[in-house]
């Protein structure tokens, strides 16, 4: 493109705004839908029984290790999608950009989001532009709408947790939301500590594959990180969870960051992550499932539904006590998705 950064005139429908779309949009994630430029697009499905979701995405800074904000956005969305048991299909993109933000930068975040569209074969079918005047839109926002279809005998809701069910994180906690903070704060680790912002499509299909009729609950441990992950299943579901905080994969660089900080791992950010909520009889294949994928290696048994104190999360401390896991009262990461 002639220019170097995003002006007004970009989001003004006219010439530069084709052009925009054309070398950069389609250039990067050109599709037959896409590539119409209809004012919605017109996609089938083989089944009626669909997920659809929305999210935004206002990370701040947009560059952070492991990922940025397009991978973040595809990912995201997808994630939402996979945790419903369906397979995500389509996904829409509206975005809104300040102007004089770099197109370099632009071309950058597309390039993200092209490769986690050729990973995951989910298509962008749709998507509007918009530009902001120059100091009123902190570089880039996006939002994100997506379309799956669900598979059959799937029922994973987080109202679905039962007594006697394990509770299973499939990964490290918390290094999403201190890679990102670290990055703002320019803070430095013993340990190079990236985002673990990745679809779960791959993952989870493999339990889906073998386990499905044992899968109660998936949700995805974003804002709030796991604490707030198991409080939306403890309250949805009417059940208690206890956890073991022994049994919590936690980095060392992220357990350290989190001491320095003041943080509670339970509380941070994950990207990449899932809570799986099984039956017990399932829950050792589970784990071995889960471990054949990368994404999965870590994965570990880390509490269990129990009947007792119903919507409450109770943690087993290190030392022998016990303390109450609740929703963080406020945003102790903001801008962190």
């Amino acid at each position: 493109m002639k220019n170097d950064i995003i002006t007004l005139a970009h989001g003004g429908g006219g010439i530069r705004t084709r052009n925009l779309i054309k070398e950069l949009v389609l250039a990067h994630l050109g599709n037959p839908i896409l590539n119409q430029l209809d004012d919605s697009a017109v996609v089938s499905f083989e089944s009626p029984d669909l997920a659809f979701t929305t999210d935004s995405y206002v990370v701040n800074p947009l560059f952070f290790p492991g990922g940025d904000i397009g991978k973040l956005c595809m990912c995201g969305t997808i994630n939402d999608l996979v945790m419903q048991g369906a397979i995500p299909k389509y996904i829409g993109l509206g975005l809104i950009i300040e102007e004089g933000f770099a197109i370099a930068d632009l071309d950058k975040i597309f390039g993200s989001i092209a490769a986690v569209s050729r990973e995951t074969g989910v298509l962008v079918v749709t998507g509007d532009t918009k530009v902001v005047e120059k100091g009123r839109g902190n570089g880039l926002y996006i939002n994100t709408s997506g379309i799956g279809v669900r598979r059959p005998g799937v029922s994973a809701g987080i109202s679905n947790a039962k007594p006697g069910n394990v509770v299973i994180v499939t990964g490290t906690i918390g290094d999403h939301g201190i890679a990102v903070i670290g990055k703002r704060q320019g803070l430095s680790f013993e340990s190079d500590l990236e985002s673990d912002v990745a679809s779960l499509d791959s993952l989870i299909s493999l339990l889906f594959n073998e386990l499905v009729a044992s899968i109660n609950v998936l949700h995805d441990p974003t804002r709030g990180g796991v604490a707030a992950g198991v409080c939306d299943i403890a309250e949805s579901s009417n059940v208690g969870i206890e956890l073991v905080e022994s049994h919590l994969p936690i980095k060392k660089a992220v357990k350290g960051a989190c001491g320095l900080l003041g943080f509670d791992p339970l509380n941070v950010a994950n990207e990449g992550k899932a809570i799986v909520v099984c039956s017990a009889d399932a829950a050792e294949r589970a784990i071995s499932i889960l471990r054949t994928h990368t994404l999965g290696k870590n994965a570990r048994i880390i509490g269990s539904v129990v009947p007792d104190h119903p919507g409450m999360v109770l943690l087993k401390t290190a030392m022998g006590g016990e303390r109450i896991v609740e929703v963080p009262a406020g945003e102790e990461l903001p801008r962190i998705c």
